[in-house]
């Protein structure tokens, strides 16, 4: 992974139930699967044809006793894990997990200063892959941080990881930052609304067919509590929570009768999400 430094390479899925989230997201997203456990730890490859996508493990019995959900948490590749973790400690963020050898790689779980919880990783193991396409086939395709303050999230992750703002593809938004890494623009930051969850971070799934994947994630027991929703471009998504608990989001097309069937002025960001829009028009206040 060298020369990939500040870039998402990594994502893995703590979940209190494996064989069900296979079956979950091989069904939803289209992954395969591939065991990589060891006698000691038992962890499963999510894969593109042959290609690994991310991991996915049982959430720690001590994370559970703290009260922890399932969840998904995005690696961000770093030249030296332990030079980032202390400059992470530095800007006031907290490091959960102490730099460590793994099965994936040297890591460490942390948290930025608003306490939203990623993971840093060197010498990623699974296929040395590189950072995906942004619109690639079931890859994530986007990354989007629901912040306390974005302002003051941004200017963490620039000092850590060397993030530049982007344009945002509706123009000038106070509320809503585009983010570049690698010199591809990878994510947004985005101030949640007060009564909002805690800040998280949220991955998009490039999928075909929205409405499809939509249907399929509450086929397979999941919840579909926002979308499918149009973003500007044309781009469709939906916001998901899997039968374990775990927030997700899709990304894909929908066909033109699905379209004519939406209704007008619909929103983008609910309130529970932290933020909300209709039809591309950001608004900073909650619907009354």
């Amino acid at each position: 992974m060298a020369g990939h430094h500040g870039c998402f390479a990594w994502y893995e899925l703590l979940t209190t139930d494996i064989a069900a989230a296979r079956a979950f997201y091989g069904s939803v997203v289209g992954w395969g699967e591939q065991d990589a456990s060891t006698p000691e730890f038992a962890y499963t490859l999510f894969t593109s044809g042959p290609t690994p996508v991310g991991g996915l493990m049982n959430l720690p019995p001590d994370a559970l006793k703290r009260g922890a959900m399932p969840r998904w948490v995005g690696y961000v590749a770093v030249d030296d894990v332990n030079q980032t973790a202390d400059q992470i400690m530095h800007l006031g963020g907290t490091v959960y997990v102490p730099p460590t050898d793994s099965n994936i790689g040297r890591i460490s779980v942390v948290a930025d200063p608003q306490t939203a919880t990623l993971a840093l990783v060197e010498g990623l193991k699974p296929g040395q892959r590189q950072p995906a396409e942004r619109g690639a086939p079931v890859q994530v395709g986007w990354h989007e941080l629901l912040a306390a303050d974005w302002k003051t999230a941004f200017a963490f992750y620039r000092e850590s990881f060397g993030w530049q703002q982007a344009v945002s593809a509706i123009g000038p938004v106070d509320s809503y930052q585009p983010f570049s890494a690698g010199g591809q623009t990878i994510g947004g930051i985005l101030t949640k609304l007060p009564h909002a969850p805690v800040p998280f971070w949220l991955y998009y799934f490039n999928i075909g067919d929205i409405d499809q994947a939509a249907d399929r994630v509450k086929g397979g027991g999941g919840r579909v509590v926002q979308g499918p929703v149009e973003l500007p471009g044309g781009h469709w998504i939906a916001r998901c929570i899997d039968p374990q608990g775990a927030m997700f989001a899709l990304q894909g097309a929908r066909s033109q009768e699905h379209i004519a069937q939406a209704p007008e002025g619909e929103l983008v960001w609910a309130a529970e999400w932290g933020g909300i829009t209709s039809r591309g028009k950001i608004v900073t206040k909650p619907p009354r």
